[in-house]
């Protein structure tokens, strides 16, 4: 698939239903309720990002600026159509994300990985080389401590300060 015709817009509410499937239909990523993408798309609407083409929903990244610390940048999770992979449109997604005037006092971005999710450690080692901030990595969730032993500990991945 080509996705030179894809266009990066904020979301609404009324995405919330289609962000839902591609999330349920994304396998790396933990599913949530579809009222929880109802409210990324209406409440988190500044912090996060859709791509779409012809009215198809290839791409979404919910995220949100933290509440203790409004200059960073928590990204929650980041989906890509299996149609779409491949062609740089997590990159372009993030990229437009802290171009958006909502974004000009954010200095970090922060995710959640698992140790084993090589694509996205591969996105946000490209974002930090783009922007030239070092990536620090540190357990945030553990296995054992937070998951009961039913899901892998989730890294924290700390980009910054992004030079700009």
């Amino acid at each position: 698939m080509n996705t030179s015709g894809v266009v990066l817009r904020k979301p609404i509410d009324e995405d919330g239903q289609s962000v839902h499937q591609l999330i349920t239909q994304t396998p790396e990523l933990d599913s949530n309720s579809c009222y929880c993408n109802l409210l990324q798309c209406g409440h988190f609407s500044d912090t996060s990002i859709i791509a779409e083409q012809q009215g198809v929903v290839l791409g979404f990244i919910s995220g949100y600026l933290k509440p203790t610390q409004p200059q960073t940048l928590f990204i929650w999770q980041v989906a890509v159509s299996s149609a779409a992979r491949g062609q740089g449109l997590g990159s372009r997604m993030l990229q437009q994300l802290l171009d958006r005037k909502e974004s000009a006092s954010v200095t970090h971005l922060e995710t959640t990985i698992t140790e084993t999710n090589d694509a996205s450690w591969a996105l946000f080692k490209r974002l930090a080389e783009n922007f030239d901030a070092p990536l620090e990595r540190s357990v945030m969730f553990d296995r054992v401590t937070h998951f009961n032993d039913e899901h892998d500990s989730e890294l924290l991945a700390r980009i910054g300060p992004l030079a700009r």
